[in-house]
């Protein structure tokens, strides 16, 4: 069993991540970030779905902010230029679904 929320992977010195899932087609990933913390711009590289399990994060999607708070889910298309950013006062953690898995992407 995997705590998503008391196990979140919260790092002082940089975003913090892991993996729950990392199979064939799927790679399923938790970030967490602390206020002010941010995931640095970079291109999705697989099909991405991301669901904010707790907090508020702002994600903008080839130079367009979308806020993202708890329970929602922000689909991004393959190649989208992406950056994600707690810009709120209190901790952010999201899921990060990947299919199929970027090895499969890139081979």
């Amino acid at each position: 069993m995997t705590r998503l929320l008391s196990d979140a992977p919260y790092c002082a010195e940089s975003f913090g991540r892991r993996a729950l899932v990392d199979e064939e087609h799927l790679l399923l990933m938790q970030i967490a970030l602390l206020p002010g913390q941010e995931v640095p711009l970079h291109k999705a590289n697989s099909n991405v779905h991301l669901i904010v399990l707790q907090g508020e994060v702002q994600v903008i999607l080839d130079g367009v902010a979308n806020q993202v708070g708890t329970g929602n889910l922000l689909p991004v298309a393959f190649g989208t230029p992406m950056r994600i950013r707690n810009d709120g006062a209190g901790n952010s953690t999201f899921l990060v679904v990947k299919t199929p898995h970027p090895r499969v992407m890139e081979g």
